[in-house]
């Protein structure tokens, strides 16, 4: 049985930070969220990671229980955030596990400061080009914007996540994960931890990140992990997108290595998690990492 993670808080870069320290020894592992997410996304693969490593994952700036300023979502910033908590933590260089957005701010810090990890994986992240994607930054903040949850009772929205979930093959208690990406108020609606104005600034960063001129400045191994389910008809036009990207990251990355999620969908870490920790161990144990 794994045992409960504990609940943490360090200042880094002047802000209060929340992260959770699942335990473990050996090699250190810190796991970053996507885009209005939180650590609470890896709290199904953190337990089987920390059987054999050392593991954290962190709630980042304007997320989860983390500070919430109305600045400092570029990556030149965020990055920093995770410097500073990565150097409070003391040890060896970690290996930095991002999904989705948590990727590109791994990208970042890898050229920002090689020397603060060992490796990197990305799952379903690390390559979002949304300069590539859309034509202005208005068009999206559009199509990236979160929904407007004002109003929504906290058990309607409960039972449309868990009817969803189950619908959609995720694992038992994937959607309380989803829920702990908001604030129940008083009156019982729900409101999102992320605030729309950082969501929004965060896209306003990703428009001016562009992944393919920071590819070969890395100089750790990068693990490559994108989800697909090739079976999907509605799935094809994004798959294509995604295969372009990561031929282009795999050419471009001096040391990387690729593998597909098969049958998954975005949300991997909480449709596959044990897929995802295995890819994880067998690369680490192999001595991928180095």
């Amino acid at each position: 049985m794994a045992h409960a993670p504990s609940e943490k808080w360090v200042t880094a870069n002047g802000l209060d930070f929340h992260y959770r320290d699942w335990g473990g020894s050996g090699q250190p592992m810190v796991l970053l969220h996507g885009l209005a997410s939180s650590c609470h996304i890896w709290d199904m693969v953190a337990p089987i990671l920390a059987k054999d490593y050392a593991v954290i994952a962190l709630d980042q700036r304007g997320h989860g229980e983390s500070a919430k300023p109305t600045e400092g979502y570029d990556f030149a910033t965020v990055t920093q955030d995770v410097l500073g908590v990565i150097d409070h933590l003391g040890g060896p260089p970690p290996i930095v596990v991002g999904h989705s957005w948590g990727g590109s701010v791994a990208l970042e810090l890898a050229v920002r400061a090689p020397e603060s990890l060992k490796g990197m994986a990305w799952v379903d992240g690390g390559m979002i080009n949304a300069s590539a994607r859309y034509d202005s930054v208005e068009d999206a903040k559009l199509e990236m914007s979160p929904p407007d949850f004002t109003g929504v009772k906290l058990e309607d929205f409960k039972e449309r996540v868990r009817n969803r979930h189950q619908g959609g093959g995720m694992a038992p208690g994937s959607h309380e994960v989803v829920m702990a990406n908001f604030e129940v108020l008083a009156d019982q609606t729900i409101k999102a931890r992320l605030t729309r104005a950082n969501h929004l600034r965060i896209i306003e960063a990703l428009w001016d990140h562009r992944p393919a001129q920071l590819y070969k400045q890395v100089q750790c191994p990068v693990l490559i992990m994108p989800a697909r389910q090739q079976a999907d008809p509605s799935t094809q036009d994004r798959g294509q997108r995604r295969m372009f990207s990561v031929d282009e990251a795999e050419e471009m990355l001096p040391n990387s290595k690729i593998v597909w999620l098969e049958n998954s969908v975005h949300d991997v870490p909480i449709q596959r998690p044990e897929l995802v920790a295995e890819v994880l161990k067998s690369h680490i144990n192999d001595g991928f990492f180095g």
